[in-house]
């Protein structure tokens, strides 16, 4: 089994043997244990496959392009020296707000209507390696998927690219019918020609039949939240959601989400169709969508973090993320899985994984309190 911090895409996102999670010692070496023990040291993501080329503009997302984690670690060891360089605006794009208190905010209503506990699951990692195909072992991720909603979970992210297909199957088989507060997110605009292939099409006729495949794949009639993966260069932006928001307005979809994109791009999809929620890449150490967690806050859409446990540039033993999982008995994953919900109040971190202990933990995490002191030392982290 493999575990993710992410979905996802889910950011993302398959576990390790508990020695790898130890409570000291520094998060890249804690990061590289894992990825080593998942994929014979590639990353489980995309099975160490090289970036496919897509839209330029996206390129730091993982999820869709196949970046081994250690290429990751290595590509974050260079940029986040230059963002150091340039300061903490070129890492924020807005001023991290204070710590919201989660005990008094552990939901958030979706499109105004659709109440989710903050915390929930990504799935794309019960698929097989490489977000390929069928899971080795169907039967753990068929527990594993019915754990997480056994645990109160009541948000599960998917799309139809992973897999391609198989994460909806899973679900739909895991849990159809469906408990009635359950609200699957699913997205389309990916499509899967080849394992750690991820190839944008946002045509309008691709869309509505992805839409379909959705439905039927996961016994739907109507979709509660369907996201556009990512934006196609070669399509306009009104062109896409011009064709998800006649999917809409037959019927077939509840509410809309965006994934991968920038404040501009999010008030030109509302002049389109209503938008209730955004999914962009987002961690302690990875904050280039500050700006996008903005828009969300002020305008009162849900963000869901892909990959909330990013990679590092190399923490020492004594950082602030460390010392807080020491104070609290707990694992540095799931500090940071805490530092997320009090973030925003709008924050719906979306952690996969594949392995039944991995979910546990990080259900677990909705219950850790960090004090004012600690959040304010792990929110100096990345400046």
């Amino acid at each position: 089994m493999n575990r993710s911090r992410g979905d996802g895409p889910a950011s993302g996102r398959t576990g390790p043997a508990p020695s790898a999670r130890g409570r000291a010692g520094s998060i890249l070496s804690v990061q590289l244990s894992y990825t080593n023990q998942r994929c014979g040291s590639v990353d489980s993501d995309f099975g160490g496959r090289t970036l496919n080329s897509m839209d330029k503009k996206s390129s730091g997302s993982n999820e869709e392009h196949g970046v081994t984690r250690r290429t990751f670690l290595g590509t974050t060891l260079v940029t986040g020296a230059a963002l150091l360089a340039r300061g903490p605006g070129a890492i924020f794009g807005a001023e991290s707000s204070k710590p919201v208190n989660v005990g008094t905010n552990p939901t958030w209503k979706l499109g105004g209507d659709l109440t989710v506990n903050r915390l929930g699951f990504g799935a794309m990692r019960v698929t097989g390696e490489g977000i390929w195909g069928w899971p080795p072992d169907r039967g753990n991720a068929l527990k594993v998927v019915r754990r997480a909603v056994e645990l109160g979970v009541n948000l599960i992210d998917t799309a139809d690219a992973y897999g391609p297909e198989t994460s909806e199957l899973l679900i739909a088989e895991a849990l159809y019918p469906y408990p009635k507060s359950l609200v699957i997110a699913t997205k389309g605009g990916l499509t899967r020609p080849g394992p750690g292939e991820w190839v944008p099409d946002g045509r309008p006729q691709h869309l509505k039949q992805a839409v379909d495949g959705s439905l039927k794949r996961l016994r739907l009639e109507r979709i509660d939240v369907y996201q556009l993966h990512r934006i196609d260069p070669k399509v306009a932006l009104e062109e896409s959601l011009g064709a998800i928001k006649e999917m809409k307005d037959a019927g077939k979809i509840r509410h809309v989400g965006l994934s991968n994109v920038e404040p501009e791009e999010i008030e030109r999809a509302r002049k389109i169709v209503p938008i209730v929620s955004v999914q962009n890449r987002y961690n302690i150490e990875d904050r280039k969508s500050e700006n996008a967690l903005a828009y969300c806050e002020k305008n009162g859409l849900g963000f869901l973090p892909w990959f909330p446990i990013g990679g590092t540039r190399g923490l020492k033993p004594e950082n602030a993320l460390n010392s807080a999982a020491k104070a609290h008995g707990v694992s540095v994953f799931q500090v940071a899985l805490a530092w997320l919900l009090e973030r925003s109040p709008v924050m719906l971190p979306i952690p996969g994984t594949s392995s039944l202990a991995h979910l546990e933990e990080n259900v677990a995490a909705s219950k850790l309190k960090l004090t004012p002191e600690e959040w304010k030392a792990i929110n100096a982290l990345a400046s």
